[in-house]
C-alpha cells in the first residue's frame, strides 16, 4: 500500500512538471531561457501570415538596415518556416545583384535609377523593379575626441571636414559652434565608406542641399570627396571611430554603439538637433512619393530648418519586381515583406533606433505588397 501512494504521488508530481513546462512554452522565453522574455515576441508571431511560405529566401543590400532586417528575421522565422538569408554587403551591391536576377529582393538606400529600372526589366517577367520605404532613420555623425562629451557641427563645417579642409579639433569654426567645449589640438581622422554606399550617397545629398559651395561634388554612392580614410560598411566605420582617437564618421543610429558619441546639427533651428529616432521621423514626414505607378520612391527635404526635425536621415528601401516575381520565392518574399510593414514590424524598428515610416507612406506599401505578382 505504501508503494503505491509512492507511485500515485510521483505521477502527480510529474504530471504538474509536465503541465507547468507546458505553460512556461506558452509564455514564452527570452533568450537567455528566462520564462515569460518572449512574450510580445509571441505576440507578434502570432501575427504574422505566412501563406504559403517555405524554403530559403537569399536577399543582399543595404548594410543600414541590417540591425532592422535581423529583428525582422527573428520573428518572421519563428512564425514561418522559411529562412532568410540577409547578406547586408551594402546598396550598390544589392541593386547588382537584383538587376542580374541573383536575389529575388534586394535593400537600398537610394532609389533605383532609370538605367536600374530598365536592367530589372530583364528579370522581372512582364513587370520591373519598384521602390518600397520600409525603415528610416538618422544618418549619426559619430565622433572620438577625449574630453568632448558633447559637440555640435553646422553643414558647412562638416562639409570641410569631411573634404579635409578643416584638420584640427581645435579648428576656429568648430570653436564657434561649441563655445564650452575644450577642444584639443588633435589631428582629425575622417572615416568615409569604401564600397558603393545608400548610406553615403544620403549624407552627400544633405551637404549637397545645404553646403553645396563647402562639398561642390555631384554625390552619389561612390565617395567622391578629398582625403579621408575609409572602411566597409557601416559596422566598418563605426568600429574605426570608435577606436580611433581623433575620428568622426557618418553612420546609422543603429551603428552608434557602446559609447559612441554623435553630433547635434546646427540646422538653424532655435536649438541643435539630436540624431534620434522621433527627430528623424519628423524630417521623413516632410518626404514627398515622387516615384510612378507602383514604384514609391521619395524625395525627402534634406534643408528642412523645422524645430526638432533631424535632416540627415535617409529611407531604406526594398527593392522588388512589381510582376513577374519568381513563382519558388513570391510567397515568401510577400510574406516577409508584409510582416516588415505591418505594425508590429515598424514597432520593432522604433525599438532598434531606427524610424518607423510614416502612417499614409506605410499604408501605400501595405497595398502593394499585396499585389505583387
Amino acid at each position: 500500500m505504501k508503494l503505491q501512494r509512492m507511485n500515485r504521488r510521483a505521477l502527480a508530481l510529474g504530471a504538474l512538471a509536465v503541465s507547468g513546462a507546458l505553460a512556461l512554452t506558452a509564455c514564452g522565453s527570452d533568450e537567455t531561457g528566462n520564462p515569460g522574455g518572449g512574450s510580445s515576441n509571441a505576440a507578434a508571431q502570432s501575427n504574422i501570415k505566412c501563406d504559403d511560405a517555405s524554403g530559403q529566401v537569399l536577399a543582399d543590400g543595404s548594410s543600414a538596415q541590417k540591425n532592422a532586417v535581423d529583428a525582422w528575421v527573428k520573428q518572421f522565422s519563428a512564425a514561418c518556416q522559411v529562412e532568410i538569408n540577409y547578406k547586408a554587403g551594402g546598396s550598390g551591391a544589392g541593386v547588382t545583384a537584383f538587376t542580374q536576377g541573383q536575389v529575388p529582393w534586394a535593400g537600398s538606400d537610394s532609389a533605383l535609377k532609370p538605367d536600374e529600372v530598365a536592367a530589372s526589366k530583364k528579370i522581372c517577367s512582364g513587370g520591373q523593379g519598384i521602390d518600397l520605404p520600409m525603415v528610416g532613420g538618422p544618418i549619426a555623425v559619430g565622433y572620438n575626441v577625449p574630453g568632448v562629451d558633447k559637440l555640435v557641427l553646422d553643414s558647412a563645417t562638416i562639409a570641410k571636414i569631411f573634404d579635409s579642409k578643416i584638420t584640427k579639433w581645435n579648428d576656429p569654426a568648430i570653436a564657434k559652434l561649441n563655445p564650452d567645449a575644450k577642444l584639443p589640438n588633435l589631428k582629425i581622422q575622417a572615416f568615409h565608406r569604401s564600397d558603393e554606399s545608400g548610406t553615403t550617397d544620403n549624407f552627400t545629398k544633405y551637404l549637397i542641399a545645404t553646403a553645396k559651395k563647402d562639398f561642390p561634388y555631384e554625390g552619389g554612392k561612390a565617395w567622391q570627396a578629398k582625403g579621408g580614410q575609409s572602411a566597409p560598411q557601416s559596422s566598418g566605420v563605426a568600429a574605426q571611430v570608435k577606436q580611433t582617437a581623433g575620428a568622426i564618421g557618418y553612420f546609422e543610429l543603429s551603428y552608434a554603439k557602446d559609447g559612441i558619441k554623435t553630433v547635434a546639427i546646427d540646422t538653424g533651428a532655435a536649438e541643435p538637433v539630436e540624431a534620434t529616432v522621433d527627430n528623424a521621423t519628423k524630417a521623413i514626414a516632410e518626404a514627398k512619393v515622387v516615384g510612378n505607378g507602383k514604384d514609391l520612391a521619395l524625395e525627402l527635404n534634406y534643408a528642412t530648418k523645422a524645430d526638432g526635425a533631424y535632416p540627415m536621415v535617409l529611407v531604406t528601401y526594398e527593392i522588388v519586381c512589381d510582376k513577374g516575381n519568381k513563382a519558388e520565392t513570391l510567397p515568401a518574399v510577400k510574406a516577409f515583406l508584409r510582416y516588415a510593414a505591418s505594425e508590429d514590424g515598424q514597432k520593432i524598428l522604433a525599438e532598434n533606433d531606427y524610424a518607423p515610416m510614416p502612417e499614409e507612406i506605410i499604408t501605400k506599401v501595405r497595398t502593394t505588397v499585396e499585389s505583387l505578382s
